[in-house]
């Protein structure tokens, strides 16, 4: 069927929308991708009466996708090749950062938009332009040129938006075809390990359970490493479930909560009268681990003489309470954690070689966040569960902009402080009796959602508020630069264009209208 465009009387109009709804219906996702979009533009074009049309999808895992997919519509040659260039930039830029469609009877007298070099260099007249899906965007739907000088009307915008939503799955089965998936890096070594709950499937986490499952059956010592809150404790308690003495405690002993004069009866134990605060005898760590697993964390704090009888025990596995001489022996399991460089204190004589040598069987260092940023949003999906089961809330969620914002943002804390923050921001969400929680939430000092107010000082933000503010400046000053070409943006900040997007939504980030 041939169209004629937005020119025809309505009941014709009817028709040939009808006719769309018909082709939109029988042509499923299932469909062969290519032929489908390139039949569905043709519709699009010749009922909105557009001059022109054009559709690209945008691999999301890179910024320079050598050959991103497209399809045209009454353009060739030298045409085809302009629009390709601008698309990204101006008026396709500001539609696919916002999200939103943008519509405009002349974008060449229009002032959100004659500023663009590439509208006023070649005049541009009527466009239509919307983004296919979001978070970040497949790619955009784009409709330039009209008979008429209103341009596109109403239902024109609503038949775009529907051809714009019906596209996403296919969209995502064409771009599966050429891109790299997301792999769960974690499901193969998840086969060989009890490891429920273990959250997350970035690479650095897989390898991470690649080294206990190659160690949990080994009765061998074990040294955790790595930054304060990065899960060496979970990770300690994974390797004694997966062990053969998890039917047999899992004991933790916090080497720096306790003062020096108690660590050593904390560890082995104390005969009545011992101290002034043994009136009985009671059992330390080691005998309450017995043919189970004791965690030593933050092992570098030990005393030299609590270090000297930790030594003693993973020689000979005996030892002796506090205040008596009577040999026991342990049959357990030592397993060590610290976030601290235990090579240099070796050096600066404050830990022993001999005992840092008897720990270090094997070391597994835990990746900071940083290095597992891929795990932040289903981390926090997963703490916002637990946090609502523990303190009785109603059911919440965290919306797309708030697990944006998280993914954003700098954790020196790592996963411990990732933590407190959404249970905290689900806390508050919850007192407020919303269904889910919103970047405010999470980040109450946050300048989002601020405008018209005076920011707050540098001197009264906290650090992730500070290192927001500095985020969004930096990456507004680049697209700037960039003349709000994105991928060019997302080149020079050496990221990929689609955690790029994610920013610009996160930071509510715009270009500004002349």
């Amino acid at each position: 069927m041939i169209f004629r465009g937005a020119a025809t009387a309505a009941p014709e109009r009817l028709e040939q929308e009808r006719d769309f709804y018909r082709h939109l219906l029988e042509h499923s996702p299932e469909q062969e991708p290519t032929s489908f979009f390139q039949d569905s533009l043709a519709f699009l074009t010749e009922l909105t009466g557009a001059a022109h049309g054009y559709l690209e999808l945008f691999p999301a895992d890179t910024a320079h996708p050598a050959h991103p997919w497209f399809a045209a519509r009454g353009l060739s040659g030298g045409a085809l090749e302009q629009v390709r260039e601008i698309v990204s930039r101006g008026i396709v830029a500001q539609a696919i950062s916002s999200g939103s469609t943008i519509v405009t009877p002349a974008a060449f007298l229009d002032p959100r938009f004659n500023s663009f070099a590439s509208v006023a260099q070649h005049r541009m007249g009527a466009v239509l332009c919307t983004p296919i899906g979001n978070d970040p965007p497949l790619g955009v739907l784009y409709l330039y040129g009209h008979s008429k000088p209103a341009g596109f009307c109403e239902p024109d915008v609503a038949l775009a938006e529907l051809l714009a939503r019906h596209l996403v799955p296919v969209a995502e089965r064409l771009l599966a075809k050429g891109a790299t998936p997301t792999e769960d890096s974690t499901r193969e070594v998840r086969a060989r390990l009890k490891a429920s709950g273990i959250v997350g499937r970035s690479a650095a986490l897989g390898r991470v359970l690649e080294q206990v499952a190659m160690v949990a059956g080994l009765d061998v010592s074990v040294l955790f490493t790595g930054e304060s809150g990065t899960g060496k404790s979970q990770m300690a308690r994974l390797l004694h479930d997966n062990s053969h003495r998890s039917p047999f405690p899992f004991v933790e002993l916090n080497c720096a909560a306790l003062p020096d004069t108690l660590l050593e009866s904390e560890l082995f134990g104390a005969a009545a009268g011992a101290h002034s605060t043994a009136d009985r005898a009671y059992e330390g760590k080691v005998q309450a681990a017995e043919r189970g697993t004791l965690l030593l964390d933050e092992v570098g704090e030990l005393s030299l003489p609590a270090q000297a009888k930790l030594l003693q025990l993973l020689d000979t596995r005996e030892y002796f309470p506090l205040g008596s001489n009577k040999r026991r022996k342990a049959d357990v399991r030592i397993v060590a954690a610290t976030n601290c460089d235990l090579r240099s204190a070796v050096k600066e004589h404050r830990f022993r070689e001999d005992l840092f040598y008897r720990l270090n069987v094997l070391s597994i260092a835990l990746p900071s966040l940083a290095e597992r940023r891929d795990d932040i949003a289903e981390l926090a999906e997963a703490f916002c569960r637990n946090a609502c089961v523990r303190h009785s809330l109603p059911e919440l969620r965290l919306s797309r902009n708030a697990l944006r914002a998280l993914e954003a943002a700098e954790w020196p804390g790592n996963v411990r402080q990732l933590l407190h923050v959404v249970e905290v921001g689900t806390i508050r969400a919850g007192s407020e009796g919303v269904h889910q929680a919103e970047v405010r939430h999470l980040f109450p000092e946050s300048d989002e959602g601020t405008e018209g107010r005076t920011p707050a000082p540098e001197s009264n933000l906290t650090f992730q508020a500070a290192t927001r503010r500095f985020q969004a400046q930096f990456i507004r000053t680049v697209l700037e630069e960039t003349n709000w070409n994105v991928p060019e943006a997302a080149r020079r900040l050496d990221m990929a264009r689609s955690h790029l997007y994610s920013l610009i939504r996160a930071f509510g980030l715009g270009r500004p209208q002349s």
